[in-house]
């Protein structure tokens, strides 16, 4: 069985097909799948996809990008949802300075109310972090030291994977570890410690390169799993038991 510990379920592009994602998913032994809340409107439809569907989690938060323009308004929506028992984390949230859509200090602002809420609410958090580490592992160390937290999509250096890895984080892989210009993310793959990684798809994006073009849907994660086996030397198998565990304890399903 595999865990996609990442994936927008509830945005417009795979609403429409949900039941043929879900059953490709059940086909693929995928039985637990994270959704990823990020706005009002895709936590109303996660929180009805979670009532529908058994393998369904909700985790939310205004993304770093969208934090300039929304984060006011969502905050107490997702406030709410955490403090309510609906969702199983609290993000995705973070920094993004490559693409720096919202201010950097309404970033920093957000994260550290979303690190608050995820300590009341004992919640891990998700991180998005994009040429911001330095940032985020300082803020962090402040007011979350010792506290779970995933790096989804990780496509850092080693230097970072390492800061991730020495805080008791995990990390997450996605599509991109089967591209073909990905062999130093496959290098840190190699290197990172099996109780630390997670899976993921970030469906509906980052197809694996099998799948390139295509939108990216939970059943696409073997393609992700079969890429890190190799990476670590280990069998597809062995992938699928220590990231499902891993998963399993880190979002408490």
């Amino acid at each position: 069985m595999y865990i996609d510990s990442h994936a927008h379920l509830s945005s417009t592009q795979v609403l429409p097909h949900i039941e043929a994602v879900m059953q490709r998913a059940r086909n693929a032994k995928v039985d637990r799948i994270v959704n990823i809340c990020t706005d009002p409107e895709t936590l109303k439809s996660g929180l009805e996809l979670a009532s529908q569907y058994s393998e369904i989690r909700n985790a939310g938060s205004t993304t770093p990008h969208d934090v300039g323009t929304e984060g006011e308004m969502a905050f107490p929506l997702f406030e709410e949802a955490a403090k309510s028992g609906k969702l199983v984390a609290v993000g995705e949230t973070g920094l993004d300075y490559h693409y720096e859509h919202s201010p950097k200090e309404t970033q920093q602002r957000f994260l550290n109310r979303y690190l608050l809420l995820a300590l009341e609410c004992n919640l891990p958090v998700i991180f998005h972090c994009r040429d911001a580490f330095e940032d985020l592992f300082a803020i962090t160390d402040e007011c979350y030291k010792g506290s779970p937290a995933v790096l989804h999509c990780f496509t850092g250096t080693p230097e970072e994977a390492e800061g991730v890895f020495s805080r008791g984080w995990h990390l997450s892989f996605s599509g991109i570890l089967t591209f073909k210009k990905s062999q130093s993310l496959r290098d840190i793959a190699q290197m990172a410690p099996l109780s630390q990684i997670l899976i993921e798809t970030d469906t509906p994006y980052l197809a694996p390169q099998k799948y390139r073009g295509q939108q990216n849907e939970p059943s696409f994660i073997l393609e992700t799993a079969a890429c890190l086996a190799q990476a670590k030397g280990i069998s597809v198998e062995e992938i699928a038991i220590a990231t499902s565990q891993n998963a399993r304890k880190f979002f408490r399903m």
